[in-house]
């Protein structure tokens, strides 16, 4: 049985390494130019070496975005882009324009090339297309059944690797490809500044009746609503496996680091799960529990089992958010762990530790001691280092997290 591989987002040096730390096979990341994501937390190509470094080292596997739509002035730019790029070692680049691949084959014949889902590939005569253009892979679109993608693999030579998306958020539009955010905003999705308008709150308003707002609702003849739930396959891997897909990709470049140790963690064990009876997959407990820990939206099952599984909130906006990140260990000894803090708790509240192998420890501190070893009540300063005794010891990069809300008062 092919392994599959588990891809996750990393929007810097630091979600790449806490990606890797937590399992993922390998990292989709972007540069200062040309990644659909335009956050100033983007990497330089001083950063991109040492990621590609770390990963590399771990025997994990580094892609760079570049999958905007260039414009004339931004296509003169490209090739010298492309050449810094290649030099960092990353080991695909990820497009969508034509000519952006064309002139990846010609400044670096040995990259892979991977074609970007915003390419809208739905069909098996395009990624077979992208396949003899040079396409080592293709990011399926987003809109696709499992019937589809099985129709794909059949269809398609066997070397073309077929990427899919697992989870995360999902675009109103057709494979990310919207307007509504430039129209509105003057910040174009397609080049990596959507506001998400679509997540608004919108209501309706007619001209003979100015000043009264109408509630946007649903009815059985059709959605009228923007805001979509995010997708969650967890439960149904197996069947996105047996379907032909080779990499399983989990959405969020402009996450968290915690949102990426949590997914990519909660994957690697519903892999492993399926990996070790893959005709009787069943999504361990502790996998739906771990989805739940970090920020998202209410979950569907996108388009895998038909238009009517990729559901949309029509009474809510916003994030489910039922837990914090606290801290991080820096190092474990002798029954204390001492740590970076990343969000305030206080002196007796129970906590979650996150292990870089998926085990869960709860626990209650007895104390919390400053830097300078002096007992404290609370870790009210950003990045503070702090220590706390544990019984069960705690690696390296294990994420410390409270109830959210349990501190009020």
């Amino acid at each position: 049985m092919k392994r599959p591989e588990i891809l996750s987002p990393a929007g810097d040096l630091e979600r790449l390494k806490f990606a890797v730390l937590y399992g993922a096979d390998a990292v989709y990341v972007g540069a200062t130019e040309f990644g659909m994501r335009s956050a100033p937390k983007n990497f330089t190509m001083e950063q991109l070496a040492e990621g590609v470094r770390f990963a590399h080292a771990r025997g994990r596997r580094v892609y760079l975005t570049l999958n905007t739509v260039p414009t004339n002035e931004e296509i003169a730019r490209m090739p010298d882009f492309m050449r810094r790029a290649r030099e960092t070692g990353v080991d695909a680049f990820i497009v969508a324009d034509l000519g952006v691949l064309a002139m990846a084959k010609h400044i670096a014949p040995e990259m892979e090339l991977h074609v970007s889902t915003q390419a809208g590939i739905a069909n098996y005569a395009a990624a077979s297309a992208a396949y003899d253009l040079g396409a080592k892979r293709v990011v399926l679109a987003r809109e696709l059944s499992l019937n589809d993608i099985a129709v794909i693999r059949d269809n398609t030579p066997p070397e073309l690797e077929l990427e899919a998306f697992v989870h995360g958020a999902m675009c109103m539009s057709v494979s990310g490809r919207c307007l509504l955010s430039h129209y509105l905003t003057g910040r174009d999705a397609n080049r990596g500044e959507c506001t998400q308008p679509c997540r608004w709150k919108w209501q309706l308003t007619e001209e003979h009746r100015p000043g009264r707002a109408f509630e946007v609702g649903e009815t059985e003849e059709g959605s009228y609503i923007l805001n979509a739930d995010d997708l969650c396959t967890a439960p149904f891997i197996d069947l996105i496996l047996q379907a032909g897909v080779d990499s399983l990709k989990i959405e969020g470049r402009a996450k968290t680091f915690y949102y990426v140790a949590s997914t990519t963690s909660a994957y690697r064990r519903a892999v492993n799960a399926y990996l070790d009876a893959p005709d009787a997959y069943m999504c361990p407990e502790d996998v739906l529990e771990e989805l739940t820990r970090t920020s998202h939206r209410h979950y569907s099952t996108g388009f895998y089992f038909g238009r009517e599984g990729a559901t949309q909130n029509t009474k809510h906006g916003g994030y489910i958010r039922e837990w914090e990140v606290v801290g991080v260990v820096d190092e474990w000894r002798e029954g204390t762990a001492f740590c970076t803090q990343r969000g305030k708790f206080l002196l007796g509240e129970a906590l979650e530790a996150l292990t870089p192998s998926g085990k869960v420890v709860a626990f209650t501190p007895e104390w919390i001691q400053n830097e300078s070893g002096e007992a404290i009540c609370a870790t009210p300063h950003a990045m503070m280092r702090f220590s706390i005794p544990c019984t069960a010891a705690l690696p390296e990069g294990t994420i410390l997290r409270r109830r959210a809300n349990a501190a009020e008062g």
